[in-house]
């Protein structure tokens, strides 16, 4: 059984608002805990990547377990300073010089795309007194969909080994890789493999290695203890500091999105109009693509009843799947769709004026319930102009 089935099935969808994300507290805690076992045991540090899961109103919670947080640019940086506690990690493919001198007075570590980009701004560092690195690439695909590797030919994401001068790397104190979307521990290794055949003699003048996010520690036979040996042996055997930085293990497992069934029409097929959209609210289920599971639902024609889901939007691909119910679907009816936590509240757009979906905190163990955000109008004109 799916880690969201069981216990949101518990969940009584009436208390909430729809569309609604909602996140379960006592899941996440769970994932921190186990995170912060891999800290304890290996002696890396755990960075929480704001690009997956940036729910501030936990941010009191993962301050208690992990070291700090990972950004992509100015805003996530300093949405980890103010909300997150710890250490505060930067990384983007590219600064503006405004920017980056707002960056380096909230950051930790700062880390660069390119060498140019660091001899660009290297005057810079001087004052800043912060750790400074440099993103290399491996060369080394572990993913299977180009839109999420890193490591895809022409990438543009991380500078590789012959493209690096000896003197590049001057006043740089650690290197970052990131290579794995949403994998478990032997395309690491592989990684790892192949970092310290091309980078490996790069690693004497460093402090800290960083090794990206995509680890689904947290999800249900991950290799955990082969983790932990692995990140404790790089540590030992380049005498560095490591890190990792998933963000998608921390809500693993965690999160849901509830919607509405507004309206039923036939043209082929049954078709089900909801309150959400995949285009809008869950955009993963159109670039990546995923399906996403629905509590209580089946694969087309594994039960009595199949229906085309589809949003609100004009978009005319703006449909969630086909799924099978045991019952016919009505109007005014919830549908819990499972593992939301990550990369949805992230990605969410206000494409055709679709409202968001509130956001609230349940937690599985107590059955509190809280919503935190709702959103309506307002959210959608301050956007524009």
């Amino acid at each position: 059984m799916r880690p969201w089935t069981e216990k949101f099935g518990r969940l009584d969808t009436r208390r909430l608002p729809s569309p609604c994300f909602v996140v379960d507290e006592a899941a996440i805690e769970d994932n921190l805990r186990l995170l912060a076992r891999v800290q304890a045991e290996s002696g890396a540090r755990v960075l929480l990547a704001l690009k997956a899961f940036s729910m501030w109103s936990l941010g009191p919670l993962v301050a208690r377990y992990l070291s700090g947080t990972c950004a992509s640019g100015l805003h996530e940086a300093r949405l980890g300073r103010e909300h997150f506690g710890g250490e505060v990690h930067t990384y983007s493919a590219a600064y503006t010089e405004k920017d980056l001198r707002e960056i380096l007075g909230i950051s930790d570590h700062v880390v660069f795309n390119s060498p140019a980009q660091w001899q660009r701004f290297r005057h810079l560092a001087g004052p800043a007194r912060r750790h400074f690195g440099l993103r290399v690439n491996p060369l080394h695909s572990e993913g299977a969909n180009p839109l999420y590797d890193p490591c895809a030919p022409f990438s543009r994401l991380g500078t590789p080994r012959g493209a690096i001068r000896p003197r590049d790397l001057d006043g740089l104190t650690g290197l970052h890789f990131h290579t794995l979307c949403e994998q478990d521990f032997p395309p690491l290794a592989r990684t790892i493999a192949a970092f310290e055949a091309q980078f490996g003699d790069l690693m004497g003048g460093m402090s800290w290695m960083n090794f990206g996010g995509g680890h689904h520690v947290t999800r249900p036979g991950y290799q955990v203890e082969d983790l932990i040996g692995a990140l404790r042996a790089f540590a030992a055997r380049h005498k560095v500091q490591v890190y990792i930085e998933p963000g998608e293990a921390i809500a693993y497992g965690a999160g849901v999105l509830v919607a509405e069934v507004l309206d039923v029409m036939e043209n082929g097929m049954p078709i089900a109009i909801l309150d959400t959209s995949a285009t809008c609210h869950m955009p993963d289920t159109l670039e990546m693509p995923y399906r996403a599971h629905i509590v209580g639902a089946g694969e087309p024609g594994t039960k009595p009843h199949t229906y085309r889901l589809g949003g609100q939007s004009c978009l005319a691909g703006d449909v969630i799947g086909d799924y099978a119910f045991d019952q016919p679907l009505r109007v005014g009816q919830r549908l819990v769709f499972e593992d939301m936590a990550y990369y949805t509240m992230v990605k969410t757009t206000t494409f055709n004026g679709v409202r968001l979906p509130s956001i609230a905190i349940w937690n599985s163990a107590t059955d509190s319930l809280r919503v935190v955000r709702d959103f309506g109008y307002e959210d959608f004109k301050e956007r524009l102009s």
